[in-house]
């Protein structure tokens, strides 16, 4: 079974930073076509560079909290490659949650940014999904990989809405699984241990213990960096996986086979 992904084409957010850059250089490197989108399009500019019309990598900037820029991200695809076979949910955010402020509304925003976002966008690509590959046919007609977090079970205080957040992430991959497996469309999630993805570098810059006591509770002593988990998103994407779908992949360093308390679960 293969596990090229060339002439397939694929949605990836939070393209301008950290996993999903690294996902979206990857997937272009490989041969897939690839709409790059992102809130921030100056950084999009910066880190892909001029996109030329015949190219196989482009990118959408626009925020992805709002319905009306999800179907325009999806149309810019179409119209850019004329389908789509993979998206990849990669945008997410990670900030501090206060568990005794009533005030503090980190559970909401992340629910809305690292949930709800990835929901919609399933929802509108898998439809299109369909539409390009019939309602029969054989082989797989398009594959959904979320990005989570070993926070969906293993949590900090401080990390109280991530780890929501992540774990209906996760329930949600499965729950998809369910619902779009009679249309062919397979639904994955990779988890991650701690990368060293922006987020974490703002959060070490902010808690300098925490890089030491990530690497003491990592079996393989160390932070991965984002192109390490670009491998694991590709095989799920391929054809390679063509019978795995609603399941959660952890690539986390053997993280998850210690103590869930003993470090950030970031």
């Amino acid at each position: 079974m293969s596990f090229s992904i060339s002439g397939k084409t694929a949605i990836v957010t939070g393209a301008a930073n950290g996993i999903g850059l690294a996902v979206a250089r990857h997937f272009s490197d490989k041969g897939a076509n690839v709409m790059c989108a992102d809130m921030d399009e100056d950084r999009l500019a910066d880190q892909l560079g001029g996109t030329a019309e015949d190219g196989n990598i482009r990118y959408f900037a626009g925020d992805l909290r709002q319905r009306l820029t999800i179907a325009n991200l999806v149309s810019a695809t179409i119209d850019a490659f004329d389908q789509v076979d993979i998206l990849v949910n990669a945008s997410r955010q990670v900030i501090m949650t206060d568990a005794l402020d009533p005030e503090d509304n980190s559970v909401e925003v992340l629910i809305e940014q690292n949930l709800m976002t990835a929901l919609r966008l399933s929802q509108y690509v898998a439809r299109r999904m369909i539409k390009q590959s019939g309602e029969e046919g054989e082989g797989s007609a398009g594959s959904i990989i979320n990005l989570s977090s070993i926070a969906a079970n293993q949590t900090r205080p401080e990390l109280l809405g991530y780890s929501i957040a992540s774990a209906g992430l996760e329930q949600m991959t499965r729950g998809l699984a369910l619902s779009l497996a009679p249309n062919r469309i397979r639904v994955n999630a990779v988890a991650f241990g701690s990368v060293m993805s922006a987020s974490l570098k703002d959060a070490i810059k902010d808690q300098p213990d925490w890089r030491e006591a990530i690497e003491d509770h990592t079996p393989l002593r160390r932070i991965a960096s984002p192109t390490e988990l670009v491998d694991a998103v590709q095989f799920l994407s391929s054809d390679g996986s063509a019978f795995v779908t609603g399941e959660i992949l952890k690539v986390d360093g053997g993280r998850s086979l210690l103590d869930p308390v003993a470090a950030p679960a970031h």
